[in-house]
């Protein structure tokens, strides 16, 4: 039954991945700013997740990266090429994870996810978000390292996140997200400020 749940992950899963990982790591670098992964380094389609989201579960995961995984992620066939590919344990309990994989729908709550502690941060829970478009929301301004003034940034998100990104906040605890739509990722490290335009 798996096996025909598999699909093919990257075309060279060595050059590929690492080129996935380094627009993550400039995703992070550069916060706010869209990175865009070209067609020729994308893995074929798999059901339910962006190619962004694919490519960056098959660059950032492996066997000692637990995964949680939003309801709508959590298929036969998102389960079986990540665990076969990846080699990442797919955990029900979010406190467990080190990556999770969530869509809007779960994003009014981030109770339960790992924060790190101030002897290792590192090891807090990173969020891969997937989201129908980069654009769209509320014009928000992200200021912090990497950022040369502020970046304006609009994704289609309710305020209920932010609110919750910031009470779970406290640098050097916190967590890093990654925004994924298309073949676009966009970075969220733990140390950027988020403000929205206007006050509020």
């Amino acid at each position: 039954m798996t096996a025909t749940l598999l699909q093919p992950a990257f075309a060279d899963p060595v050059l590929d991945a690492q080129r996935s990982f380094r627009a993550a790591l400039k995703a992070l670098a550069g916060p706010g700013v869209a990175q865009h992964l070209l067609p020729a380094q994308l893995p074929p389609h798999l059901e339910g997740l962006a190619a962004a989201s694919h490519a960056l579960c098959l660059a950032l995961l492996d066997i000692d990266t637990p995964l949680w995984l939003a309801p709508k992620f959590d298929t036969q066939a998102i389960r079986a090429n990540l665990t076969f590919h990846c080699g990442c344990p797919i955990v029900s309990d979010r406190q467990n994870a080190r990556f999770a994989l969530l869509d809007d729908s779960q994003l009014h709550d981030l109770s339960g996810f790992d924060l790190g502690n101030d002897r290792y941060p590192d090891q807090s829970c990173t969020l891969l978000v997937q989201l129908p478009s980069l654009e769209g929301g509320r014009e928000l301004a992200w200021r912090g390292p990497g950022i040369q003034s502020e970046n304006q940034v609009a994704l289609p998100l309710a305020e209920d996140f932010w609110h919750e990104r910031a009470s779970r906040n406290d640098f050097p605890r916190g967590i890093d997200v990654f925004f994924l739509a298309g073949s676009e990722l966009m970075g969220l490290p733990r140390s950027t400020q988020v403000a929205f335009q206007g006050g509020a």
